[in-house]
């Protein structure tokens, strides 16, 4: 597969950019290139290779999903930093209003 002048041209509508000529024909030329190394890469023989959407095993480290109570006392901070808080009520920080 080759690239064309005018799927540059396409290209670049959709992107919006407006190339001058000679970006047109490098463009062209380098794309062509790389679509040519891609097609290199459809010579491999992976009969033998796995599917696969990672080269390495990476998995998800996930802690189990399990339900717990939430709780006012759950929910709030510490004591330990309640204590150093000038204003608090149970386990919540007051502070001054800050949206109208």
């Amino acid at each position: 597969m080759s690239i064309t002048k005018k799927d540059v041209e396409h290209v670049a509508r959709l992107a919006r950019l407006a190339l001058t000529e000679e970006e047109k024909e490098r463009y062209t030329a380098q794309l062509s290139s790389i679509l040519g190394y891609i097609e290199k890469l459809n010579e491999l023989d992976t009969t033998d290779v796995p599917p696969t959407s990672h080269v390495f095993p990476v998995t998800n480290i996930w802690r189990e999903d399990r339900a717990e109570p939430s709780t006012r006392e759950t929910l709030g901070a510490p004591p330990e930093i309640i204590d150093n808080c000038p204003d608090h009520e149970g386990p919540f920080f007051k502070v001054k209003k800050v949206i109208e």
